[in-house]
């Protein structure tokens, strides 16, 4: 009996040893993550100062990998490389159509954690235009060189971008963005050699801007 009773006991003692030293281990792993992820998600798209051209919203999407290291203090950072499709759609006395635009974008953002669930991100972001479409009613200008769109746009953009993120479960990040342009969307010379820009090219400064829903897992 006693025996016995002197295994059960060491036995007991080996148990809550282990179960107290696996906590222990995953906070470690934690602690050690990088913080790769993936993201996914939708695009609503529009530009500023379009009132002339009655622009309208357009539906897009994004999807790119972030870095978000794991941080116990409040502040951590956030670094993505996304591939965002945008634009807008217009509609003018003379014709009517939409503008796809897309980017490929840089972002370094700095994060508050409110709590290890709810996190606040706000920082900068660099893009480049890869491809530019315009469907118009207004086919072609009869001019070659207007009719390659994208000499009419600036390729690089830049500006900010805030929004909240979620973490309700494991790796699950679900979150909502709003991403400003500060870079004139168009050319100041998309008018040279006296020819007139096509339709979709207003004379206006427009700029983009971007909301963003989007889910992905962070590994």
């Amino acid at each position: 009996m006693r025996n016995a009773t002197c295994c059960f006991l060491l036995l007991l003692s080996s148990y809550c040893f282990a179960q107290q030293d696996k906590p222990t281990d995953k906070k470690s792993k934690e602690d050690h993550s990088i913080g790769i992820g993936i993201k996914f998600g939708l695009n609503f798209a529009n530009v500023t100062n379009a009132s002339s051209i009655n622009s309208k919203s357009q539906t897009g999407f994004n999807a790119g990998i972030f870095i978000s290291p794991s941080s116990k203090s409040i502040l951590s950072s956030r670094t993505e490389l996304t591939f965002s499709r945008q634009g807008y759609d217009y509609s003018t006395d003379s014709s009517s159509g939409s503008v796809k635009l897309d980017y490929i974008t840089l972002s370094q953002f700095m994060a508050i954690n409110i709590t290890k669930y709810v996190q606040i991100q706000f920082g900068g972001q660099t893009s480049y235009l890869l491809n530019a479409k315009a469907d118009s009613s207004q086919k072609s200008t009869g001019n070659a060189q207007a009719d390659q769109i994208l000499s009419f746009y600036n390729r690089f953009d830049y500006g900010l971008g805030a929004g909240i993120e979620v973490h309700p479960v494991l790796g699950v990040v679900i979150g909502a963005r709003y991403n400003l342009s500060f870079a004139n969307l168009y050319k100041q010379a998309s008018s040279s050699g006296g020819t007139a820009p096509p339709s979709f090219v207003p004379n206006i400064n427009l700029k983009n801007n971007v909301v963003q829903l989007y889910a992905g897992y962070r590994f």
